[in-house]
């Protein structure tokens, strides 16, 4: 990653930083005050040793013990206030990125869905901004405790000998090109490490969706294999890593121990001379030395800021993703269900053929139509154009007359329910599900009255909880056919004019089809209706049945109508029936 990268990464966390500046300035101070204590502990060996020693005790013995407690306790407190309110401001960043990220997340385009993972999407989200602002938190702590105690010392030392802390300001301009190689070498392993650790948790989101097809192909061990693969290359990223870092302790403490070395022997010789109090050498040796720890500790903070930086870079880059594109200006507070598509044309991006081809489908209020057709033959591309999932290319869609682009997104999709083969069920309640995101919350009498509807409230009413039970994650404490009853129940309660049922009975028993036939005889003439199915007896009693291919419809009519006109669909009746 590129050091403009990591500065950009850096300035966009300062505004973050900005919001709190109240608990950070507090911080400041707290550490301020605590440093200012360092370097009393030097002046006051000066003053045991030069009045104590030499020229006698002239104060109370028992001061010695209650003035170093008193020293370390005051020092103890203000360091702990500045620890915890930093630790305070930082924690407060953390939900102010989070709530940001989820709003990105929530708000992105529907093409950041085939690029991210939900495991990678969850690690963006939750654990690299605590990862990133732990690690800048505890980082910054260091940076301003060092910083000022090591501030304090060196005005300790200028008061004390001015020459001889000069001179030891030699060995700075070696210190700081050391810090540099060793930065620039940070910045790429630290990025090599950072995508790694992506794949990894990208193979084990994998394994962990996915788990019935790894076990049905008896995928075990290809996994495992897949996983020890990633996981030794994340290995040897992180041992470069720690190598890298490892070296900056001793690379600075060897400069700096030539600059000490070098200043203890003159100020020996200076002592030696009678320029300086026993006091007075011993009291510039012990700050000299207290130096040392702040300054190992401040040149060890590059390297977790700039994996934090790194790391806080890959959450940016999701807030960064395009935002669903939401042009529209009107609102349509009621909908008849009148659709239709006039020479619609869909091209998904890097997609060879467009999915839909100048498509002509007008549907009436009321109306029960069934779109039908092979793989890839368009049907799914015109409910994602529907919900302005996917965006039309050339032609226009309307809705009770609107071009929906002129519609808002919320005032749009209110007038959809979709019912789908892959139901998406909340860890919550089975009232929580079914009244989901009701901007009225839970109506308890509307809740049962559509479970009643969609043949689940005797079920539901033999659970001990009753609508308060849990479904579990996804919905795994219920059944196939109970899941997608819930579904039902769920677009039951939202009423919305358009009701769309997507490959809804592919995958349920004989029971559990004829539940979700009849939810959908009982809508017709009252909703409008689209059916998307493979199995054509779900189907037959559409008022209009579509045959598409390449993103057109090659032919349309009633049932009877097709099977009379003996072309695609009939052929294709034929096909299913004689596999039965």
């Amino acid at each position: 990653m590129k050091q403009a990268e990591l500065k950009d990464t850096g300035r966009r966390l300062l505004v973050y930083a900005r919001r709190q500046w109240r608990m950070l300035a507090a911080s400041l101070l707290f550490f301020l005050l605590g440093s200012a204590v360092e370097p009393v502990i030097p002046a006051l060996f000066k003053k045991l040793i030069d009045s104590g020693f030499q020229d006698g005790l002239k104060f109370p013995l028992w001061s010695v013990p209650i003035i170093i407690i008193g020293l370390f306790l005051v020092r103890g407190v203000f360091n702990f206030s500045g620890t915890y309110v930093m630790t305070s401001a930082t924690s407060a960043m953390v939900l102010e990125l989070r709530r940001d990220l989820m709003r990105a997340l929530l708000r992105a385009d529907a093409r950041l869905f085939t690029q991210v993972s939900p495991g990678v999407a969850v690690t963006k989200v939750i654990n690299d901004p605590q990862s990133a602002s732990q690690v800048i938190g505890n980082s910054l702590i260091t940076f301003v405790k060092d910083a000022t105690t090591l501030m304090f010392l060196v005005g300790y030392l200028l008061y004390l000998n001015w020459q001889l802390t000069l001179l030891s300001f030699v060995s700075m301009p070696l210190l700081g090109i050391t810090i540099k190689l060793v930065q620039k070498r940070l910045s790429k392993v630290g990025q090599e490490q950072y995508l790694s650790q992506q794949r990894l948790v990208g193979t084990v989101d994998d394994n962990a969706r996915a788990w019935r097809v790894v076990r049905t192909f008896d995928a075990a061990d290809f996994e495992l294999k897949r996983f020890d693969a990633e996981a030794s290359q994340y290995r040897r990223m992180t041992l470069k890593q720690v190598a890298t870092s490892s070296l900056v302790t001793p690379a600075t403490q060897v400069v700096a121990a030539i600059g000490v070395s070098i200043i203890i022997t003159l100020a020996l010789w200076q002592a030696s001379q009678g320029s300086a109090t026993v006091g007075e050498f011993v009291s510039f040796v012990t700050a000299l030395l207290m130096t040392i720890s702040p300054m190992r500790h401040l040149t060890d903070v590059y390297q977790p800021i700039n994996s934090a930086l790194i790391t806080a870079r890959g959450s940016f880059g999701l807030m960064d993703a395009a935002p669903e594109p939401d042009h529209g200006t009107q609102d349509l507070p009621s909908c008849q269900g009148r659709i239709d598509f006039n020479q619609v044309r869909v091209q998904y991006e890097e997609a060879a053929a467009p999915s839909l081809d100048g498509l002509d489908l007008h549907i009436a209020p009321g109306q029960t139509v069934a779109l039908v057709g092979s793989s890839g033959a368009g049907k799914t591309t015109v409910v994602n154009t529907l919900l302005r999932f996917a965006q039309v290319n050339g032609g226009q869609v309307l809705l009770d007359g609107q071009p929906i682009e002129s519609l808002r997104l919320a005032s749009l999709r209110r007038h959809f329910a979709v019912v789908s083969q892959d139901i998406v069920l909340f860890d919550g309640s089975i009232a929580q599900n079914v009244a989901y995101a009701s901007p009225l919350g839970v109506d308890r009498a509307k809740v049962e009255q559509c479970l009643r509807a969609a043949n689940l409230w005797g079920h539901v009413a033999k659970l001990p909880e009753g609508m308060d039970a849990p479904v579990g994650t996804n919905g795994s404490l219920l059944s196939g056919g109970q899941r997608q009853r819930l579904a039902i129940a769920r677009a039951l309660y939202r009423d919305a004019a358009i009701w769309i049922f997507d490959e809804a009975t592919s995958a349920l028993d004989s029971e559990s089809e004829a539940v979700v036939q009849r939810s959908i005889e009982d809508l017709r003439h009252a909703k409008t209706l689209i059916l998307i199915a493979h199995r054509l007896s779900t189907i037959r009693n559409a008022d209009l049945i579509c045959v598409m291919s390449e993103g057109r419809i090659i032919e349309q009519g009633s049932h009877e109508q097709l099977m009379a006109s003996n072309g695609a669909y009939a052929g294709m009746v034929r096909i299913q029936s004689a596999n039965l």
